[in-house]
C-alpha cells in the first residue's frame, strides 16, 4: 500500500465535512475560512509508542486518546474545536491497524464537528502528532495566568483514575476486572471536557488541563499568576475504584498521576453562583478542592492537618531517572 493510497483509504473519507474548510485534504495546503469576531486557539500534542501507551494499546484507543488530549487543550481555553491535522509515523502500512486507528479517531472527531484537513504519513517508530484549531469569541480565552489570591481552585471529575490504570498494567497494582476495566478505560478513552471549558468563559479567572498531575500543572497557573495556594487532600474527587485502593496506592496517584484530561480552574468570590449555575445548567458537579493563596508556592494538606510532599510533583519528559 502507497502513502496516498493509504491517505485515501484511512483517512480522506471522514464524518465531518465543514462549511468553513473551502481545501481541505488532499492539495499543497487546506484553505480555511475563520469567522468573524473570533481569534483561533491552536494546540499540538504528540504521542510516542512505549512513552505515552504501551505498544500493545488498541489501535482505535490509540486513535481515540491522540484527538482527545488535543481537545482538552482546546477544553482548558474555553475554545469550540473546529479543524486538525494528523502527522504519523508507521513502521508499516498495516490495514487492520490503520482502520482500527481511523475508527477510534473519527468516531471521536465526529461528535464534536471536527474535520481532518491535511497533515502527513511517513515510515517510522509509531508515532502520532496531532495539531488542532478551535474558535474561542475574541479577548475571552480562559488563560493560566488569570488566578488571584481568594479564588476557589475546582476540578471538573475524578483524579488519579488513569495512573491507576498505567499503575496496573506495570503490574504497580493489583486489581479486579472490574477495577481494571474501570481505569484502563479512564487512561486510554478520557472525556475532554470542550462543554465544560467553553461554559466557564466569563466564569474562571485561569483554567488548564491536568495531563502531567495535579500538582505539576496547577504549579503551572501559580507560577503564571505569580500565586500559591493550598489544596485540601480529602476535597479531591475520587471515584469508587479509587477509594477502595487508597490504602495501598495514598494520594499519589491523584496528587502526581498524568492523563486525567479533567480541567482545574479557579474563580473569584463574586463568580461563585454563577459557577453554581453554570454547574446545574451543565448537569455536572464541579468540586472544590482548595484556595488561591498570596504565599507562593503549592501547599497540600493531609486530612491530619500534616502537609503532604508527593515522591514525584507530576510528569516530566527530561526529568532525571
Amino acid at each position: 500500500m502507497g502513502e496516498f493510497e493509504l491517505i485515501r483509504e484511512y483517512f480522506a473519507r471522514q464524518p465531518v465535512r465543514r462549511a468553513d474548510v473551502a481545501v481541505g485534504i488532499g492539495d499543497d495546503a487546506a484553505v480555511l475560512d475563520p469567522p468573524a469576531g473570533c481569534q483561533l486557539a491552536v494546540s499540538a500534542d504528540m504521542l510516542v509508542a512505549g512513552v505515552h501507551f504501551p505498544q500493545d494499546t488498541a489501535p482505535a484507543a490509540v486513535g481515540y486518546k491522540a484527538l482527545a488530549v488535543n481537545l482538552s487543550d482546546l477544553a482548558a481555553m474555553g475554545a469550540s474545536p473546529a479543524w486538525f491535522t494528523l502527522n504519523i509515523s508507521l513502521p508499516r502500512a498495516d490495514s487492520s491497524w490503520l482502520e482500527g486507528f481511523s475508527g477510534g479517531l473519527f468516531a471521536l472527531a465526529g461528535p464534536y464537528g471536527l474535520q481532518l484537513v491535511g497533515g502527513d504519513t511517513t515510515r517510522g517508530p509509531l508515532t502520532v502528532g496531532i495539531q488542532i484549531t478551535g474558535f474561542v469569541p475574541s479577548g475571552q480565552a480562559l488563560l493560566r495566568s488569570g488566578a488571584r489570591v481568594g479564588d476557589g481552585i475546582y476540578v471538573t471529575g475524578p483524579l488519579g483514575d488513569a495512573a491507576l490504570g498505567l499503575m496496573g498494567l506495570q503490574g504497580g497494582v493489583s486489581l479486579s476486572k472490574a477495577q481494571r476495566d474501570h481505569v484502563i478505560g479512564r487512561l486510554e478513552r478520557p472525556v475532554p471536557r470542550v462543554r465544560e471549558g467553553a461554559a466557564l468563559r466569563g466564569v474562571a479567572s485561569a483554567c488548564i488541563d491536568i495531563s502531567d498531575g495535579l500538582a505539576a500543572d496547577l504549579g503551572h497557573v501559580l507560577a503564571a499568576s505569580g500565586t500559591g495556594a493550598r489544596i485540601e487532600l480529602e476535597a479531591l474527587p475520587l471515584s469508587p475504584v479509587y477509594q477502595s485502593l487508597q490504602e495501598q496506592v495514598g494520594w499519589g496517584p491523584a496528587v502526581s498521576g498524568g492523563d486525567d484530561y479533567e480541567l482545574c480552574f479557579t474563580v473569584p468570590p463574586s463568580r461563585q453562583s454563577r459557577l453554581k449555575a453554570l454547574a446545574d445548567e451543565l448537569g455536572c458537579r464541579l468540586w472544590r478542592i482548595g484556595a488561591v493563596e498570596a504565599q507562593p508556592g503549592l501547599r497540600l494538606i493531609e486530612p491530619s492537618g500534616a502537609m503532604y510532599r508527593p515522591n514525584v510533583p507530576g510528569f516530566n519528559h527530561f526529568s532525571a531517572p
